[in-house]
């Protein structure tokens, strides 16, 4: 699988772009300050690397992702599950699930994902 790492500060600007694209850079400038606190400068460096590094494209100071939310939840629940369980999905539902219960609509909803990810 392709490196989709985003740190937390890049996750939460992908947020906001998800959220708003296309946007302008300077919209984009302006919702950062509000939502993140940060100066114009800090979001143009971010869009910056971000497009170098192939997330999103700035185009006539038009910012679009160029990779989708699910993407990289994909891949951060990947090295989760590999990072902390060793690749083992019944560790990590086990765990999750400790302490919790469940409605009977999500324990159906679960049961229907297991049911078509069968091999």
């Amino acid at each position: 699988m392709e490196d989709l790492k985003l740190y937390d500060a890049e996750f939460k600007f992908m947020n906001i772009v998800w959220e708003f694209e296309p946007i302008s850079s300077k919209e984009l400038s302006v919702v950062c300050g509000e939502r993140l606190g940060w100066k114009r400068p800090t979001t143009y460096t971010v869009i910056r690397k971000l497009s170098e590094r192939g997330f999103v494209k700035n185009e006539n100071a038009t910012v679009t992702a160029l990779v989708k939310r699910e993407q990289v939840q994909q891949y951060e629940a990947h090295n989760l599950l590999d990072k902390a369980f060793d690749g083992s999905i019944p560790s990590f539902i086990a765990t999750f699930l400790k302490g919790k219960s469940l409605t009977e609509a999500e324990a159906h909803a679960l049961q229907q994902l297991i049911e078509g990810a069968k091999e």
